[in-house]
């Protein structure tokens, strides 16, 4: 079963070296730590900074891609077609002309992945090991979707937060959920969220995510500002390595909620089809 895969690692391959010499890390943010007591204005800065992601249904952009882990370091050039809470599609590029390699589908049940160099596929559900095999961070379908749409889901209510913290121009509210704990980070001058930490149910750092360089679009009738850029840095000690595994997202161009967008992925009918369900470990990772 490895020997099936050899292939495939070389769409990586071409990863690093196109990537290596001008390759993307996160940059790690300070947060508040001066705890205040939740006053009316900052419960309703944080309702208002919660409806941001409900605009946003759909994107269609380009973007580079870096991917960074204990034993992988990738950059990705690649076409992303995202409708949320549906079809989320990646069509990698590499070089400078831009071939296609890699033509990857994600559903909120399954994923599919063509890989183009070697006329083979990879399917299976979209667990978050598989997303793990495919792009070396072990993520949601949900929390893959909503980093590369540059959009923050807040579904818990005010009374739902714990402690809000203030310092060097920025709020922080720390909000208790399900099995652990989340943080957003939130500028009161531009009523932007800037970043999100989530925490496990031991006070332990799973997830940390900023996002930077906004611009504005208007969306149903609202001024709504997106970030270029998403930093993602996961702590996972499970993870391979038990070290920090990094994603940085630049959009060079986009468009949200286009009219028009129509996500089409088709797998030639002679291609080797391998289930990522059955496949424990692949051999890049």
């Amino acid at each position: 079963m490895k020997q099936g895969f050899r292939g495939f690692l070389c769409i990586f391959l071409v990863f690093i070296t196109a990537g290596c010499a001008d390759f993307r890390t996160v940059t790690i943010e300070e947060w508040p730590t001066e705890s205040v007591a939740l006053s009316e204005d900052l419960a309703e800065l944080y309702r208002d900074v919660s409806g941001t992601s409900k605009v946003v249904s759909a994107i269609d952009g380009y973007a580079d891609i870096w991917i960074r882990t204990p034993k992988r370091k990738e950059h990705l050039y690649g076409t992303v077609q995202l409708e949320r809470s549906k079809d989320m599609r990646i069509i990698v590029s590499a070089g400078v002309v831009g071939w296609p390699v890699a033509d990857m589908l994600f559903r909120p049940d399954s994923l599919f992945v063509h890989d183009m160099l070697n006329n083979r596929a990879l399917q299976g559900t979209s667990h978050p090991d598989n997303l793990e095999k495919i792009l070396g961070l072990k993520v949601g379908y949900e929390f893959l979707s909503d980093v590369l749409a540059g959009v923050v889901t807040v579904d818990e209510p005010v009374q739902a937060i714990e402690r809000v913290y203030e310092g060097a121009g920025k709020v922080s509210y720390a909000v208790n959920v399900e099995g652990g704990k989340k943080e957003l980070l939130v500028n009161p001058l531009t009523r932007n969220i800037e970043g999100i930490l989530f925490f496990d149910s031991r006070g332990r750092k799973q997830v940390e995510v900023h996002f930077k360089k906004f611009s504005p679009f208007v969306l149903d009738g609202k001024k709504v500002n997106l970030p270029g850029e998403i930093d993602v840095m996961m702590f996972n000690p499970r993870l391979d390595g038990a070290g920090k595994h990094e994603l940085v997202i630049v959009y060079d161009e986009r468009v949200v909620n286009p009219a028009d967008l129509d996500i089409q992925f088709n797998l030639p009918e002679n291609v080797k089809v391998i289930d990522l369900d059955r496949v424990v470990q692949l051999p890049w990772m």
